[in-house]
């Protein structure tokens, strides 16, 4: 798929995502959930939404700025590096988050569980280097 089209099926998904609650489009399958994460655009300020598989981590979640593997990194990555603080939907439940970068003592304990969890992100992390980005919760 070409990045327009990449940008479409994620905008399409967020609606459905949202206007059903998660259900039919809150999972890709084999146990992998997708949540919404909503950043505010570095450049424009605008609020952005987009759909990322992530892994349950204690009251947190954790997540991989992948960008299918691409060399550059995602834009809602970027817009956490400026703003960290954002809110994620999972289901019908949202809730404002804080993000960061785990630490390398996190990364040597998550990162087994995380290539586990969703192979596609072992995959991608051989050709990319990128942190894993833990969710932390605000309002918990």
């Amino acid at each position: 798929m070409s990045r327009r089209d990449w940008r479409l099926f994620g905008r399409l998904h967020a609606r459905l995502y949202k206007s059903l609650g998660g259900r039919l489009v809150g999972s890709v399958g084999l146990g992998r959930e997708v949540l919404l994460l909503t950043t505010t655009g570095r450049k424009t300020g605008k609020q952005r939404t987009t759909p990322l598989v992530y892994m349950p981590h204690g009251n947190d979640v954790i997540i991989y700025p992948s960008n299918g593997g691409k060399e550059s990194p995602p834009a809602w990555w970027l817009n956490l590096q400026t703003n960290p603080g954002a809110t994620i939907q999972i289901g019908n439940t949202r809730r404002r988050i804080q993000a960061r970068s785990v630490t390398p003592e996190e990364h040597a304990q998550i990162w087994p569980k995380a290539e586990a969890y969703n192979p596609h992100w072992r995959n991608y992390a051989k050709t990319i280097s990128r942190p894993l980005v833990i969710l932390e919760g605000v309002d918990v």
